[in-house]
């Protein structure tokens, strides 16, 4: 077992494998007008981070489903952090989970069973620290490894927390800091230290638990978290969707450590530059952003922290309910302001 590295079996890993953000907007483009009941809250329109659907006045369901290739080796950290990132679209939503399906593509020729029990088995315990149970799930012979979650929850419609209602002066609140697909890519060229090694687990396997609470604060005006199309990729779906422009600044963006050292050295992902340009027309870089801090911006993240739009006077109740659950890096990046979709990134 401790000869068979799961990063070397694929091409991608964790959120780094979605498909570019402009190459999905082609591929969806060539589908059939959707049938839209009144009942469905939140379909795909606005790019959100999972369906919303009213079942009665005070209930709402919330579906998602999301899987991917190892972003490390250790399978049982590999299950634990598919598991949370796919918990993260419930949260991001303002929902509470209630139950999940599990969706397992394992190379069965090549990957010893107890390899697939411990994928499986990380998948488990972050499930039962959300308190909720694996209740199914579907599994196929692949070529590559993939694992993940389809996850159920529930929302009072009231508290839904959506990516496309961001008011102007908003300000950006960021629950985690960003870097972990640069320490994925360290990994798999095996140049990731221990410490950072210990860095991306723990901040990929921490649940966004605070999203239940946030839902309770009417401040908050938009949501979702950050994942494979990296910050600013998620930025400018608050933009698109509520028609507002953004400015952050880079020095105030919370980093993973060691992670400024890694992609100054050479190390970043393919997925950031796709990334970029997917957005290219779209962010307006200061002159003081050099080359290699736009690719950290742009860096995929896998299990990564919430984004909130959030007004003046709800600031210091949501830190409070980030700090509570121990996301000590939470922090303001920058605020919305009127305008056509578009993000400025200034020093």
């Amino acid at each position: 077992m401790s000869n068979i590295r799961l990063t070397q079996l694929s091409h991608g890993g964790g959120c780094g494998c979605k498909i570019a953000p402009d190459r999905l907007a082609s591929i969806l483009a060539g589908l059939p007008s959707r049938f839209v009941p009144p009942e469905l809250l939140v379909g795909i329109q606005s790019s959100d981070d999972a369906a919303v659907y009213q079942i009665n006045p005070s209930q709402a369901i919330v579906a998602t489903t999301d899987f991917f290739l190892p972003i490390v080796d250790d399978p049982e950290d590999f299950g634990a952090i598919a598991a949370a990132n796919a918990l993260s679209d419930i949260y991001a939503m303002g929902a509470t989970p209630i139950f999940a399906l599990a969706i397992v593509g394992m190379p069965v020729d090549v990957l010893p069973e107890k390899i697939i029990t411990s994928i499986l088995r990380g998948g488990e315990t972050i499930c039962n620290r959300a308190g909720i149970p694996i209740a199914g799930g579907h599994t196929i012979d692949s070529k590559e490894p993939f694992y993940g979650l389809v996850v159920i929850g529930l929302v009072h419609p009231k508290n839904l927390k959506r990516n496309d209602t961001s008011r102007p002066n908003d300000l950006l609140m960021l629950g985690k800091p960003i870097g972990v697909g640069i320490l994925g890519a360290a990994l798999k060229q095996g140049k990731l230290d221990e410490s950072g090694y210990d860095s991306l687990r723990r901040t990929a396997t921490m649940l966004n638990i605070p999203g239940k609470e946030l839902a309770q604060i009417e401040g908050i005006h938009a949501m979702t978290d950050v994942t494979g199309f990296g910050l600013i990729g998620h930025l400018l779906e608050l933009c698109r969707g509520a028609n507002l422009a953004a400015e952050i600044s880079y020095s105030s963006i919370p980093l993973l450590p060691k992670v400024e050292a890694y992609i100054r050295s050479g190390i970043v992902t393919g997925a950031s530059g796709r990334n970029l340009n997917a957005c290219a027309n779209e962010v307006e870089f200061s002159s003081g952003i050099l080359s290699w801090q736009r690719d950290l911006l742009a860096d995929p993240q896998t299990s990564g922290g919430l984004l909130l739009a959030i007004e003046e006077s709800a600031k210091a109740d949501a830190e409070e309910i980030f700090r509570t659950h121990g996301f000590t890096q939470v922090s303001i990046i920058g605020r919305m302001q009127e305008g056509s979709p578009r993000l400025y990134i200034l020093p």
